[in-house]
């Protein structure tokens, strides 16, 4: 993620000397200071762990390029979490195979 630049400025989660604290803080402060300028204030908390399983990756993809507008770092991101990806499970000391999802890049766009 760091050597690709993916991290947005505000990307607080999985980066050193950054937590969930950190991201809540500025959305708190973000907020005040919008209520203290008299603006109107929207948050939108979008959980998409069940998406990444349930849906088609690419469909996926395309949908938030086409659809909701997500582009350039963002959908980089997106599709970079969804390609290439394996899971396997683990109950005790089992292992099964890995098994490779099925998610792939979005018509090169």
């Amino acid at each position: 993620m760091l050597d690709n630049e993916l991290y947005g400025s505000r990307q607080s989660a999985y980066r050193k000397h950054f937590s969930t604290e950190t991201a809540l803080v500025r959305v708190q402060n973000d907020i005040l200071r919008a209520v203290d300028q008299r603006s109107d204030v929207v948050l939108v908390l979008l959980d998409l762990s069940a998406a990444f399983d349930t849906v088609d990756h690419q469909i996926l993809l395309r949908r938030l390029r086409d659809r909701y507008g997500v582009h350039g770092k963002a959908l980089a991101w997106c599709t970079s979490y969804l390609c290439n990806r394996q899971q396997s499970v683990v109950i005790g000391d089992s292992v099964s195979a890995t098994h490779f999802m099925n998610s792939l890049l979005v018509d090169g766009r």
